[in-house]
């Protein structure tokens, strides 16, 4: 098996795409025929895009801080005065549809984590039209994002309580990027690109969630990986290259990562979360 971005893109020129190399993979490790492990995967479909769905009937958390904003966010899109237009912001509508919903208890599925779950989702379904993605497509989608995620979840973490939010919602946002511009039709070595773009760009980003919460900031902090995907996907697509090779790139979060104070890393002992406001709602929740 692959053991890095660098490894994984030379690993997929033995197979017909990055596709059918994971799901090798996945026969291998899990013992599993091809038929079961395209079944389970249309089930992580299924999911993602069941809570999209549901994300945007405007529910409320039950700690009332999270839930509506999926919703205006869509009306707003609707209203045709979107300034950053229907495909980046409809990204990072169902980003927060999904997010919302992991906030309400609701089943999400976790792309790499709960907290980061919004990211690939929202592009996904943002695009879906764009491209024009059969069922079959959109599951390779998440194929490929599996692929580069396992690859980054192996050099680096994708935990926020052990790498910061850079972990976590950028690992996502990686995922979603490098799935995007094979889904264009670009190459496996441009979403390594796409990939480092989005990382270099995250790097340092805490996990600071108030009251020890998902929901403030996890929840925004979605929509902008999700918009960054779309935009790094898109840089790579027109021929952008990183100086910095994706591997060193994914190793720096980790070391950055392992370098940010405990009050950083999901302890909500620092950041937005030891805020006035952040010790209020604390407070008001937990006494």
């Amino acid at each position: 098996m692959f053991k890095n971005i660098e490894e994984l893109i030379e690993d997929s020129k033995n197979y017909s795409s990055v596709i059918e190399l994971m799901i090798a993979i996945e026969m291998e490790q899990t013992g599993r025929n091809r038929e079961q492990i395209w079944e389970m995967m249309e089930h992580n479909l299924e999911t993602m895009l069941d809570s999209v769905k549901k994300g945007l009937a405007g529910k409320k958390s039950l700690t009332g801080l999270t839930g509506g904003d999926a919703k205006l966010m869509d009306d707003y899109i609707k209203s045709g005065k979107a300034l950053s237009g229907e495909l980046i912001l409809g990204a990072a509508r169902d980003a927060v549809a999904v997010n919302e919903v992991n906030a309400q208890m609701g089943l999400i599925c976790a792309t790499p984590t709960a907290g980061s779950a919004g990211c690939l989702p929202g592009v996904l379904t943002s695009t879906i039209k764009t491209l024009d993605l059969s069922h079959e497509q959109q599951v390779e989608f998440l194929f490929v994002a599996g692929a580069f995620g396992l690859a980054i979840a192996n050099n680096a973490t994708i935990s926020g309580a052990e790498g910061g939010c850079q972990a976590e919602v950028g690992s996502a946002s990686a995922m979603a990027s490098a799935a995007l511009v094979l889904a264009a039709g670009g190459s496996a070595e441009q979403a390594g690109y796409a990939i480092a773009i989005v990382l270099q760009n995250m790097l340092g980003l805490i996990c600071d969630p108030v009251a020890g919460l998902v929901e403030i900031p996890c929840v925004h902090r979605n929509a902008m990986g999700a918009s960054q995907a779309m935009i790094s996907a898109d840089m790579a697509l027109a021929g952008v290259k990183t100086v910095i090779p994706v591997d060193e790139v994914v190793n720096t979060m980790y070391n950055v990562g392992r370098s940010l104070p405990a009050a950083f890393r999901e302890t909500a002992e620092g950041g937005l979360a030891q805020t006035p406001t952040g010790r209020k709602i604390m407070e008001e929740l937990f006494g």
